[in-house]
């Protein structure tokens, strides 16, 4: 089965990125069969920053990618999202993309189940 997760929220301020990331996490430990992509869009592109800093006790989405992209997930981040917040010419977390709609409305139609968070 192959799964589409949609993040389109900042990585801190609400928790949508850590819960999306905690379903990838968990499909990806309890199912096998589950292939798991995640797009990155608005701000959530930021998300694929690296070198996260976040207080002790506290959730790393950083962490959380790396994680996921270590179980085989697939990463992929807005080129014009990125461009739109001047950060397309940054280094990103390894595994993770720059892609575009294109790609995008790709995944989706491949996909058996959309999740956006």
């Amino acid at each position: 089965m192959n799964i589409l997760i949609i993040i389109n929220d900042a990585p801190y301020g609400t928790e949508k990125a850590y819960n999306a990331l905690r379903m990838a996490t968990t499909l990806l430990k309890e199912h096998e069969n589950v292939n798991v992509n995640v797009f990155l869009l608005a701000d959530s592109v930021t998300c694929a920053l690296p070198n996260q800093k976040t207080a002790n006790g506290y959730y790393n989405i950083e962490r959380m990618l790396k994680v996921i992209i270590s179980k085989g997930a697939k990463i992929k981040a807005c080129g014009g999202c990125s461009e739109a917040r001047g950060i397309d010419k940054l280094t990103l977390i390894d595994g993770v993309e720059l892609s575009n709609m294109k790609e995008f409305a790709k995944w989706t139609v491949e996909a058996d189940k959309v999740l956006t968070f």
